[in-house]
């Protein structure tokens, strides 16, 4: 999804503490109703799952680096998207998690956006320093 197809976009700032994965699925859910997304649609219990496990892995991970975590959330034409901000410079290998090697979370973000038919993507900040993970689900 490129940014100019993007109908409807929040963006979210928190703190990278265990709190912020309920106010990101809170608002998720509340941004999703807001632009007509029906909560008991298919993609978005598998969406708030993903949602949940990359805000978790960020508060885990990055938050000694990152005291904040920064949720995008978007949808486009028969798109939903959800991108989760850090400052921390490592990049995980999204598709080395499904491997074999990889087991918890970003395993299970990846298992369920390739099930949907869905796309996952690092992308670095421009001064390398931080990075947003995207996941792309049709709706």
């Amino acid at each position: 999804m490129q940014p100019h197809d993007l109908l409807h976009r929040h963006v979210l700032t928190l703190p990278a503490e265990p709190n912020a994965v309920r106010l990101a699925r809170e608002t998720a859910e509340q941004a999703w109703a807001e632009w007509g997304i029906s909560l008991r649609h298919p993609t978005i219990g598998p969406a708030l799952l993903i949602l949940s496990e990359l805000v978790t892995n960020s508060v885990r991970h990055a938050a000694a680096l990152s005291p904040q975590v920064t949720v995008i959330y978007a949808t486009g034409p028969g798109r939903l998207a959800v991108a989760v901000h850090d400052r921390h410079p490592y990049r995980p290998p999204l598709y080395a998690a499904l491997s074999g090697a990889g087991t918890g979370g970003l395993a299970t973000v990846m298992e369920l956006t390739l099930g949907l038919d869905g796309t996952a993507d690092v992308q670095a900040d421009a001064d390398r320093g931080g990075k947003s993970i995207w996941v792309t689900l049709p709706l």
